[in-house]
């Protein structure tokens, strides 16, 4: 199958049509389920092992697995789930071809990718490598990425490529997050009551300052070659009980985005050494955290994309890092060396998407070639 004929075409035409919105940001929506039996079938027919893991009701991975010896395991990923197709402006699930850029909902994010690893995959299976191969085609990237952590929990891989849109760009660091919340105590009184009444939000009024200062200061400091500096912001804020009370409590929701080295642990006693800087007393609390990637450019891995975008476009791609978090980081805190790359377009999330059908095949072509020089360097690093 050549990655340049209608066939890669016309299956992310399929795949776009098929309604696979996170029902955890789209009440209602039917998940990934439908989307994930389509890829097993697809394999079926062209002759690839591949099946179902259902992470939880409704929301479903498709796994496909290509295997040629007892090497090492190579994963390509890329997330099945879409984001709302409310706002957009036209062919949300009609995708619609002009100019060489198909449009429609998860075209760029990121069915295009999808269809490449498929694509992909058939090629390998002509010429398996002395490894194995596997298609990770996940649920729920866009809320909390449950489809990732259940396959690694099942799988082990020792590299992967995930295929999130890179414009090009080999992308081998990504920022991380820390969700966290911050609670203040106060004593309701009755609001004549000045002399009794300890406000609360008063009191969060003073760490946010702190924070808001800390975030302008000294993490502008912090910075990655790739990635720049790291940031917090104060996202939500609530509290009090009515216009006459003295508010007894409040909640502050912080983002901290993270770069390489840092974690969870040390964003939360940063949060508690800024509490305590500002004067103020205050329960810390971690929500939610994602780490940071970063993967060496010298890497297997890495030398393999960047030898085949070379071949495929004859010249090497940048070696790049992006601010927002991606499935990557999963599958390097499992143990994989990973790197990022993926089609060109726009739109994600937006009320216009689109792809670049051109570099969805290339992309196809370059994950074929990246297979096959993995396994290559892998091979001659072990003979040595």
């Amino acid at each position: 199958m050549s990655s340049g004929d209608g066939e890669l075409t016309a299956l992310l035409g399929d795949l776009v049509r098929i309604d696979s919105q996170n029902p955890d940001l789209v009440p209602g929506a039917p998940g990934e389920r439908a989307i994930a039996e389509f890829c097993v079938r697809w394999f079926a027919a062209h002759g690839i092992d591949a099946w179902v893991d259902e992470v939880k009701p409704g929301r479903c991975n498709a796994v496909a697995r290509v295997r040629g010896g007892d090497g090492p395991t190579l994963t390509l990923c890329a997330h099945l789930d879409t984001v709302s197709i409310d706002g957009m402006t036209a062919h949300g699930l009609e995708p619609r071809i002009e100019d060489g850029r198909m449009y429609g909902r998860g075209t760029y994010d990121m069915k295009g990718a999808v269809a490449a690893i498929m694509v992909a995959l058939v090629e390998v299976a002509k010429d398996p490598p002395a490894g194995t191969v596997l298609a990770a085609l996940v649920c729920d990237e866009e809320f909390a990425s449950i489809g990732a952590g259940d396959f690694v929990q099942r799988y082990h891989s020792d590299a992967c490529i995930v295929t999130e849109p890179g414009d090009g760009r080999l992308i081998v660091a990504h920022k991380g997050f820390v969700w966290a919340e911050i609670g203040t105590s106060g004593v309701a009184a009755h609001g004549s009551r000045w002399e009794d009444g300890v406000s609360a939000i008063a009191r969060m009024g003073r760490i946010i300052a702190a924070l808001d200062h800390f975030d302008r200061t000294v993490l502008r400091e912090h910075t990655h070659p790739l990635l720049g500096p790291a940031s917090m912001h104060c996202a939500m804020v609530t509290g009090g009980d009515g216009w006459s009370t003295y508010a007894p409590h409040c909640t502050l929701r912080v983002e901290r985005r993270t770069l390489p080295g840092e974690s969870a642990a040390s964003v939360l006693k940063e949060l508690r050494r800024i509490i305590d800087t500002a004067g103020e007393q205050a329960e810390v609390r971690e929500v939610m955290s994602r780490s940071p990637l970063e993967c060496p450019p010298e890497s297997v891995i890495a030398r393999s994309v960047i030898d085949s975008v070379t071949t495929a476009t004859g010249d090497a791609p940048e070696i790049a890092g992006v601010a927002y978090w991606m499935d990557a980081a999963i599958f390097a805190d499992a143990g994989a060396e990973t790197v990022d790359y993926g089609p060109t377009g726009a739109g994600a999330h937006g009320a216009v998407e689109w792809v670049d059908l051109e570099s969805v095949a290339r992309c196809a072509g370059v994950l074929t070639g990246s297979v096959t020089r993995y396994f290559m360097t892998k091979a001659t690093t072990q003979v040595r």
